[in-house]
């Protein structure tokens, strides 16, 4: 009987939860919103080896290489069914990927890219929260699109990549 008299008084607890409000109305409407996860990036020590792995291992779609000088990166995109992964390769000595693979030989996630409906306001109302962007203003990403990345110790320890949609 003990164990009923524990469940009938925890059950209205339930029902004060459930009818609770829902976190959606908690969220201040803003200028600009939040769309699909685009991609995960992963720094890759050897590229060839990470194309053969998702290509021939996996039987993934995986993209020709492409160079981006502007952002010091080589890129190959593997298809998967809801995003993409983007495989990086430092492109120049200058390159961001060249510093990251020096402290993780190995590689590893380098960051993750949502896209936004609206990047110059995304922007300035990130700017207005106190969160540092890392270029005055957007860059051509590798889809052809106007991206900025996010400061990591912003964003809990992880670099976030906004893409217009």
């Amino acid at each position: 009987s003990g164990l009923l008299t524990r469940l009938q008084t925890s059950a209205p607890t339930i029902r004060t939860l459930s009818s609770s409000n829902s976190f959606s109305q908690n969220i201040p409407s803003c200028l600009w919103k939040l769309g699909r996860l685009n991609h995960v990036a992963i720094a890759v020590p050897d590229l060839e080896k990470a194309q053969s792995l998702y290509k021939d291992v996996l039987g993934a779609q995986v993209s020709e290489t492409v160079a981006l000088p502007e952002h010091g990166v080589y890129t190959v995109f593997v298809e998967l069914g809801n995003t993409k992964l983007e495989l990086l390769h430092p492109l120049g000595e200058k390159s961001p990927i060249a510093s990251f693979l020096q402290k993780n030989k190995t590689g590893g996630m380098h960051h993750i890219c949502i896209e936004v409906d609206d990047i110059k306001a995304a922007m300035t109302e990130l700017k207005k929260k106190k969160i540092r962007i890392l270029s005055e203003e957007p860059k051509i990403g590798a889809h052809g699109k106007p991206v900025i990345f996010l400061h990591p110790k912003d964003c809990h320890g992880v670099l976030v990549e906004l893409e217009q949609a």
